[in-house]
């Protein structure tokens, strides 16, 4: 699994490097990075969750994915706790971004594509449990960090919006045996495989927006990315072997874990008016750094879960 981690994510670099050589010479602007991003995150995304659901019933399935809403939901708390101890409120005013970037993986946009090469449609299933946690989490205790206050209207917007709800109409269609016509599907399965290439490209306009030599040369930046690439998926290997989750759940919750930063990270930073320039230079750096982490770490867990 490690070579194929590798080669993966080599793949996925030279698509983030295309688009990062397109934003730099002016052919795609923020506007078009913004549009891109939100049609991704709003249709693409939400399409591959539905046709991932559409397999056959099978009671081994029903206890894996109850199992990675488990895995899910504890990985999360880990994070918690992790972001919490690692990065202290005295570190700087920026604290709350960094505890955010630290324990948020780009679970989505990396993620799916990702599991999708490795563990096939059955790891994007397991990974859906993941990104419902995900929501649920980061419009709860991500706006109380980012915002340092409660909303319920902030939750009510979370379960809004278009992620989980096809989170949760995929889940319906599947328990309840209801599979979507051909004529409805195939179109669905050609979106969904947009997937790949639109997320690299995504982080590759995203990455051509940071100050390159600024954001090497910051080593506060390298100690985040460092909890968030290592510490935090290295903490997390014990959590699922003590859980003794099946193997695939394990290997999806590890490597969605291990994910860079999220970009929720700079989008909430911008909503809450806080410093998204830095959050955005977390992201960068951590997603640069995962193409070496990531195999790193799914090799420490091959050695103990598998």
């Amino acid at each position: 699994m490690f070579i194929v981690i590798f080669e993966q994510l080599v793949k996925m670099f030279f698509i983030l490097l295309l688009a990062f050589l397109c934003y730099r010479i002016g052919l795609v602007n923020q506007e078009g990075n913004k549009s891109i991003s939100n049609l991704l995150l709003m249709v693409v995304n939400p399409i591959l969750i539905i046709t991932v659901y559409q397999t056959g019933y099978d009671p081994g399935l029903v206890r894996g994915l109850i199992l990675s809403f488990l895995g899910a939901a504890l990985t999360h708390v880990l994070g918690i706790v992790i972001s919490s101890v690692f990065i202290r409120p005295a570190s700087g005013p920026d604290y709350t971004i960094e505890r955010f970037s630290a324990m948020y993986s780009n679970c989505g946009f990396i993620g799916i594509p990702l599991i999708g090469s490795v563990l096939g449609d059955i790891g994007v299933f397991y990974l859906s449990a993941y990104m419902t946690m995900f929501n649920l989490f980061t419009w709860t205790h991500g706006i109380i960090l980012m915002e340092r206050k409660y909303s319920l209207k902030n939750l009510a917007h979370g379960l809004l919006s278009p992620m989980f709800i096809a989170t949760l109409s995929a889940i319906a269609l599947f328990f309840l045996r209801i599979p979507l016509p051909s004529v409805l599907l195939d179109p669905m399965d050609y979106i969904a495989g947009m997937n790949t290439p639109l997320a690299m490209m995504v982080a590759g306009f995203s990455v051509a927006q940071a100050d390159i030599g600024k954001m090497c040369r910051d080593l506060r930046l390298y100690y985040v990315s460092a909890i968030k690439l290592l510490v935090f998926p290295l903490c997390t290997i014990p959590l699922l072997l003590l859980l003794r989750l099946p193997q695939e759940v394990s290997m999806t919750m590890l490597i969605a874990a291990a994910c860079p930063a999220a970009t929720t990270g700079t989008m909430m930073a911008i909503r809450y008016r806080q410093n998204y320039t830095y959050a955005s230079e977390i992201f960068a750096l951590s997603t640069i750094l995962s193409v070496a982490s990531l195999p790193v770490v799914v090799l420490a867990a091959e050695q103990i879960l598998i």
